[in-house]
């Protein structure tokens, strides 16, 4: 039998994104992460102090990959000037392609997957504020750095005080470099390109893109490798809160949009069931008119267009089965009797 849902009950249903709705919002989230990090400047005394922490574990571990990097992309410039634009370009031109991607060609999993980045990103603003911590190309020289920002700056159209346009560098939290998002991002972007890709080279770029991007960061000396392990866990764990939110998103709008009610457009289940109770009536409707039909019939006197029976037919000419075979009364006017009635014909 199949299930019909009580009218009334029915669950609100999941509205579909439309791209007039979903621009503003994400524009608005990336608004807030962007005042976010301006707002929880932190000391500079503090943030070198957390900066030089961070270099003296990678030595001690003997990660310290930003030296030898840093100075490959400072002797040599056509490794170091693509490397300043794909840091300064690629973060904001690849992230928001793979999300126009998703939205137009995989809706099923986009928004699974624009909740997993925000997530992670709101996680990264919360470690920017408890851990502020100098990039490598801000301590002093004598650390063995070199800004190749602000060295190949005449070649971008970023200024030499970070990767924001020239005259906006006071606009951005210098101090904001753990965990690397620069890195988070770019490990987004290949986990989509690998999952939903689907091609060769969409593998291949699932791989290089954030496997660049980590070297990149490191040899502009904007990270050191733990920021760029730290932008890595910070999306491992946006991943395994992004269920949790999606699900707190959905308790909302089912709080807030109401639910269908008995006067609500009618639901497949619903006109089947009307359907049903229909056909049922008619076909009672149909049965009784047969009934009171066939009642009406036996209780008259008048049949086939007014040919009259006496009071034992059921058509002219047919009596009762009481007569027995011969035994049927005279037709005649002399066995009836002279003042009988004739019989019908």
């Amino acid at each position: 039998m199949p299930h019909t849902e009580t009218p009334g009950t029915e669950a609100a249903p999941a509205p579909r994104l439309r791209w007039w709705t979903e621009l503003p919002l994400i524009l608005l989230v990336y608004a807030c992460y962007s005042a976010g990090r301006l707002l929880v400047r932190g000391d500079v005394s503090g943030a070198v102090d957390n900066g030089l922490a961070i270099l003296r574990i990678e030595k001690a571990l003997y990660l310290n990959a930003e030296h030898p990097l840093n100075r490959l992309f400072t002797h040599e410039a056509w490794i170091g000037i693509p490397a300043d634009f794909w840091y300064a370009s690629l973060h904001y031109l690849v992230t928001p392609a793979i999300l126009i991607w998703l939205f137009r060609s995989r809706t099923v999993r986009y928004r699974a997957a624009r909740t997993w980045l925000w997530t992670s990103t709101f996680v990264g603003l919360i470690g920017f504020t408890l851990l502020p911590t100098c990039p490598p190309r801000l301590l002093s020289a004598s650390h063995g750095f070199v800004d190749t920002m602000a060295q190949y700056s005449s070649y971008g159209w970023w200024g030499a005080e970070a990767s924001a346009p020239r005259g906006m560098g006071g606009m951005t939290n210098q101090y904001a470099a753990m965990p690397s998002l620069h890195v988070g991002w770019a490990l987004w972007c290949g986990v989509m390109l690998w999952r939903y890709g689907g091609t060769r080279l969409a593998k291949t770029a699932a791989v290089a893109y954030p496997l660049i991007t980590t070297i990149v960061v490191m040899g502009t000396a904007n990270h050191y490798f733990l920021d760029a392990v730290a932008g890595a866990a910070v999306m491992g764990v946006g991943l395994l809160l992004a269920p949790l939110v999606m699900r707190a998103a959905d308790r909302v709008r089912t709080r807030f949009v109401p639910r269908f009610t008995a006067g609500a457009p009618v639901t497949a289940n619903s006109a089947a069931a009307a359907t049903s109770t229909a056909s049922s009536a008619s076909a009672s409707a149909a049965t009784s008119a047969a009934t009171s039909t066939a009642s009406s019939a036996a209780g008259s006197s008048n049949v086939s267009a007014g040919c009259q029976t006496s009071a034992g037919e059921r058509i002219p000419r047919q009596r009762d089965a009481r007569f027995g075979a011969g035994a049927e009364p005279s037709a005649s006017p002399q066995d009836a009797g002279d003042g009988a009635p004739a019989a019908a014909r």
